[in-house]
């Protein structure tokens, strides 16, 4: 799937917590076909900007923007955010919460494409309560295949995968990017993306002391 050019920018972002100023001052841009690598040690706020860019945190000052500006599509109508929490029910089968998710984003008529890409067709009749950590994350990840979105908001995307699952993440991820989609990832991992920058959050953090 194609995109159109498309550029975040953050500009003076603050992000506070708990009454706890967790970063200020955060300047960045991403450009379509870029990856982003959000690093640095716990704490920093990795997940807290991934949560603010995806409209689930508060932004305390400055600005996030996503352009060109469509009045039809709000930004988080135009981002997928995969946290830590997979977002599944257990009594679910695998193809029934793809089948939700798809309804929910106005996404794929057919979601086995989309199971298929995450090795997960196999399993698509089974509740999501008898499913690994592993094979939870795989179909959390599926969402993002099931409505074209350009912007891939990712928390830690590797954790509970195996080799294989995330070399087939990983050319997931390039072929998004090279159909002019952007990826922020937040990792301690390497994701093995060529063409992906990295930013050190800890530079603008303020870390929170005992």
């Amino acid at each position: 799937m194609s995109h159109t050019a498309t550029s975040l920018t953050i500009t003076d972002l603050a992000c506070e917590r708990g009454a706890r100023r967790v970063f200020d001052g955060l300047s960045l841009s991403l450009e379509g076909g870029e990856a982003l690598v959000l690093t640095g040690p716990n704490g920093v706020g990795k997940s807290s900007l991934l949560r603010q860019i995806a409209g689930l945190v508060e932004v305390s000052s400055g600005s996030i923007s996503l352009a060109p500006a469509d009045e039809d599509h709000p930004m988080a109508a135009r981002l997928h955010y995969v946290g830590h929490l997979d977002a599944l029910k257990p009594a679910m089968s695998v193809h029934e919460t793809a089948r939700f998710w798809a309804d929910f984003y106005g996404g794929a008529a057919d979601v086995m494409p989309a199971l298929d890409a995450f090795d997960l067709v196999p399993l698509a009749t089974l509740p999501v309560a008898y499913l690994s950590a592993g094979q939870k994350r795989r179909l959390g990840l599926s969402r993002l295949l099931l409505a074209s979105r350009v912007l891939w908001l990712l928390d830690e995307p590797t954790v509970g995968l195996d080799t294989a699952s995330i070399e087939r993440l990983k050319g997931l991820m390039e072929a998004h990017l090279e159909g002019g989609g952007m990826i922020m990832a937040a990792t301690h991992l390497d994701l093995g993306l060529a063409q992906a920058r990295h930013f050190n959050l800890a530079d603008v953090a303020r870390q929170v002391t005992a």
